[in-house]
């Protein structure tokens, strides 16, 4: 089959890389020549939703918040290969199922290791 030889050609995936950078590359190539390119005071004014802000509108956030952000994508993404671990069993098998359960046990020492740690407590971790 065409999608079998596409499929498995290298120079396919290589010239589909050089394509897509191109493009791209004559995109923003395109838009800097046929761009307007205006300096002036209002330019450097923050501005959002047809708002002009008034105060500082910079908001200092705490790490706390980034730190539970970045645990929160770590283990939804970790989720999602489980998901589809889980989809794919039948054609796994014993090998796959055994790789599976090591990656869940890893994921359980990690949470187990954040809990220890109490990283997740705020109110006796000082970051």
């Amino acid at each position: 089959m065409l999608i079998n030889k596409l499929a498995y050609n290298h120079e396919y995936f290589i010239l589909f890389q050089i394509f897509a950078i191109f493009i791209s590359c004559m995109m923003i190539l395109v838009s800097f020549f046929l761009g307007e390119h205006s300096s002036n005071l209002n330019k450097q004014t923050p501005f959002e939703s047809g708002v002009i802000s008034y105060e500082n509108t910079q908001i200092k956030i705490h790490i706390k918040f980034y730190l539970i952000a970045i645990l929160f994508i770590i283990f939804d993404i970790e989720s999602l290969y489980l998901y589809l671990w889980s989809l794919s069993m039948k054609k796994i098998e014993l090998e796959g199922f055994i790789e599976g359960i090591f990656f869940i046990f890893t994921i359980l020492i990690t949470l187990f290791y954040l809990f220890k740690t109490n990283i997740l407590n705020w109110k006796y971790k000082n970051i």
